[in-house]
């Protein structure tokens, strides 16, 4: 990567530059994990049942989408320290409204304002950090920005659970009101004064209506995809073929028009294609079993959401110990080396959870391997993102960190809604088989039938029981599927990430 126009910035001002973009970083990927577990008690205390408020987390998914990709324009437009600024302010009044909100249809309205300006701060904070941190040190800079990525999705779970068993609601989204203000005041005192060049470019308005129905589409088929029943559902097929439609066309357009709302000649560069393909699949498979493994703890194990998310809470230890070092040291070994440790420790954990997750499973069983897949998470981000930016000009980062971050999000997206639908299809596979031999022919039903007469139970009562055992069995073997087919993917994964082509960034001293 060139250097910036501005000279770097460095001593104190440079910790709390990375401090601050390190904080905005973490309060918006929080906030996209952070209401999950508080719809159950959002649309109770606003008077909607759970299927309307799960809108909340969809309006902000479907904005948020569409709003990343196009921030490469915007910060050309605009300049991407003021577009940064501006999205963090407006992200800080978004969130207090939606506290105040008194009713499901204004916290929703709020919550797509909230999606929308969130967008361009992920790729604006580390497009600003490569651009204003010294060449040398931007191994150390990406790895301190990739230890928010990873962590920010764990401990949103445990922070929402709290506040929602323990406090209002409303503060889900008042915490980000003091941490975005510091971020507006620290970042508008070291960057004011170092705006990037603005080309007044003609606006993409073809391009960006295929964006937003594109886009809009595809996140809504993922986000309400299970709830009506994927493509048995009248309104999923529409979504599925506007966005079909529409993406099509967009991939033509941008390619052929002369200010593209959306720079798809980066995949012309060969490490860009294949970082943003490794990270998508990567991350397809990583965010998927953040979203089961707590959903298995509290269907099946009765864990509250809090114990849930301690119980996943390890994982952010290695990242937070070893990013600093891997920072500092990583450019001494080739970038696809760290990927494939990575890949190769994420298969060895998904392995570990296959044969330890049963009924007797233990707090332990579950933290230890995300323990261990810590290591991997602090071998993951930093390289493939040091792959993914090498060779680009400083003038294209923004644009880049966008696509890449844009890609990164949908695939996670894409992960959360496959588990979830593969683990609740395998579970009903699995509890017809099982039901299969619970009949009157069969003689180990009926003595256990006869058994559970012995202690008072009836019939119903004991049917009942084995329904529970089933479902709860079947959920636990379809979970092991998945960590099974987890482990296959980053064994094949790893292969990919060979084809991008060194050097890779700027070397560290």
């Amino acid at each position: 990567m060139q250097a910036a126009t501005h000279a770097p910035i460095k001593g104190g001002a440079l910790v709390l530059l990375t401090l601050a973009l390190a904080l905005a970083t973490f309060m918006q990927i929080l906030d996209s994990t952070i209401a999950n577990v508080a719809i159950p008690t959002i649309s109770g205390d606003l008077g909607a049942s759970f299927s309307q408020g799960t809108w909340v987390i969809t309006s902000f998914g479907v904005a948020n989408a569409i709003s990343i990709p196009i921030t490469g324009w915007l910060a050309k437009r605009f300049g991407e320290v003021r577009l940064f600024l501006l999205s963090t302010f407006l992200f800080v009044i978004a969130s207090w409204l939606c506290g105040i909100a008194h009713s499901l249809e204004m916290l929703i309205v709020y919550r797509i304002i909230q999606g929308a300006v969130a967008g361009p701060i992920i790729p604006l904070s580390q497009s600003l950090l490569l651009n204003n941190y010294p060449p040398e040190k931007r191994g150390m800079a990406l790895a301190f920005w990739a230890m928010t990525i990873v962590v920010a999705p764990i401990f949103g779970p445990i922070i929402g659970g709290w506040i929602s068993d323990n406090i209002h609601w409303g503060w889900i989204f008042f915490i980000n009101v003091p941490i975005g203000l510091l971020v507006v005041l620290i970042c508008w005192k070291l960057l004011s004064g170092r705006e990037t060049a603005v080309s007044h470019q003609p606006i993409d308005t073809i391009g960006l209506i295929l964006l937003v129905l594109g886009v809009g589409g595809l996140q809504l088929m993922l986000d309400q995809g299970r709830e009506l029943d994927w493509f048995n559902s009248n309104e999923i097929i529409l979504f599925a073929i506007t966005a079909a439609i529409c993406l099509t066309a967009l991939v033509i357009w941008e390619l052929t028009d002369e200010n593209p709302v959306v720079d798809i000649s980066l995949f012309r560069s060969r490490n860009f294609s294949v970082g943003c393909l490794c990270t998508s699949l990567a991350f397809l498979v990583y965010l998927g079993s953040v979203v089961l493994i707590p959903l298995l703890l509290q269907q099946v194990y009765g864990y509250t959401a809090t114990w849930a998310g301690l119980a996943a809470a390890p994982v952010g230890l290695f990242p937070i110990l070893l990013s600093p070092l891997i920072g500092r040291f990583g450019y001494k070994i080739d970038m696809r080396i760290l990927v494939t440790i990575s890949f190769v420790m994420y298969a060895a954990t998904f392995y570990w959870r296959a044969i330890t997750f049963e009924p007797n499973m233990t707090f332990a069983d579950v933290a230890l391997p995300q323990l261990m897949q810590g290591f991997a998470v602090a071998c993951f981000f930093m390289p493939l993102t040091t792959i993914t930016l090498s060779g680009l000009p400083p003038q294209k980062i923004a644009s880049a960190a966008s696509l890449f971050n844009f890609l990164r999000t949908l695939a996670g997206s894409i992960g959360t809604s496959l588990t979830t639908f593969l683990w609740y299809q395998r579970e009903a596979i699995h509890h017809s088989q099982f039901t299969e031999s619970i009949n009157p022919y069969n003689p180990i039903s009926q003595q256990f039938y006869q058994q559970m007469n012995h202690f008072g139970l009836s019939d119903t009562q004991t049917s009942g029981y084995i329904a529970q055992q089933i479902t709860a069995q079947g959920f636990i073997l379809s979970a092991n599927e998945i960590f099974w087919l987890s482990a296959i993917c980053f064994l094949v994964l790893f292969i990919i990430v060979w084809f991008a082509k060194p050097p890779f960034g700027t070397k560290s001293r």
